[in-house]
């Protein structure tokens, strides 16, 4: 959908921002002198107006009040603020997006006294491009609309809507919080083959290129014929081979439970935050005699 004859305001103006904002002017999707950020950093302001020729504002209010699109792309804890701000400002027939965390539809509809609302959780791949988006609208939120939030929730990646505002808590904890789970096993893959004798530059050129050749290898045999991942792994495990030894030991040490437990923390963490509950920091001391 082209966009270049409206206007879009940022509330906020971080990584993510930056993303949407680079992916829009990058593929020629939005007229960069329709972008409006808005900061309370007149520096970060700066940065963006050079490198896209976006238009700057210190004012959340005076950004939202001329957008035909407004996104909320400020952290968490300065929603309640920015929503006090807006409240009022948005035009009746303007379409808000939400990228805040933990965030509920309610309580940004409630707060900015605006129906069309989509919520959704991105990813941090989305600052090269490759992200991925889930997003659900509210009843309120057009067709038009929706055709909207799918330009510019796909400038920089994937993306997904959903019928269910739960998906969007799966999603942090699947998709949201999955580049962690990347990391921590490249990792720990890394410090292996640095153990094992490797210098450290070339176990990570190992490690990244077998983990980016995996990804590759899957899509392009799907591509073709749908294969489930189970089959690939048994395509690489030869009986009483290499492969075979370290997949029982991971099985031995339940690699497979710990990944899905610490997916399903994450979930419940974020509907915990979604409901208002307060965050505490657990007991991460391991009992080893159990």
């Amino acid at each position: 959908m082209d966009l270049t004859s409206k206007k879009i305001a940022f509330i906020g103006s971080g990584a993510m921002a930056e993303a949407m904002m680079g992916g829009l002017v990058r593929k020629k999707l939005a007229d960069p002198g329709k972008l409006l950020a808005a900061d309370v950093r007149q520096e970060r302001l700066d940065e963006l107006e050079a490198e896209y020729g976006i238009r700057p504002y210190t004012d959340n209010a005076e950004a939202a009040a001329q957008a035909d699109v407004v996104v909320l792309s400020i952290k968490p804890q300065r929603l309640d603020m920015v929503l006090e701000q807006l409240r009022g400002s948005i035009k009746t027939e303007a379409l808000v997006l939400s990228i805040v965390a933990g965030t509920t539809m309610q309580k940004i509809s409630e707060g900015l006294g605006h129906a069309a609302v989509v919520r959704s959780m991105p990813n941090t791949p989305a600052q090269i491009g490759e992200g991925i988006t889930v997003w659900i609208p509210s009843p309120s939120v057009s067709e038009e609309q929706k055709e909207i939030a799918s330009t510019v929730y796909g400038a920089f990646g994937d993306e997904i809507m959903v019928d269910k505002e739960n998906y969007l808590d799966m999603a942090t904890a699947l998709s949201g919080t999955g580049p962690a789970y990347v990391f921590l096993f490249m990792e720990a893959m890394i410090d292996a083959g640095v153990h094992m004798g490797f210098s450290r530059w070339v176990a990570e050129q190992l490690v990244i290129q077998t983990i980016k050749g995996s990804v590759l290898y899957y899509q392009k045999i799907n591509q073709d014929d749908e294969v489930h991942v189970a089959a690939l792994r048994n395509q690489v495990t030869s009986s009483g081979g290499t492969t075979a030894e370290a997949l029982y030991y991971l099985e031995k040490a339940g690699f497979r439970t710990s990944l899905s437990r610490a997916i399903w923390a994450a979930y419940q963490r974020s509907v915990q935050l979604g409901e208002g509950q307060s965050v505490h920091i657990p007991d991460t001391r391991i009992n080893n005699d159990r």
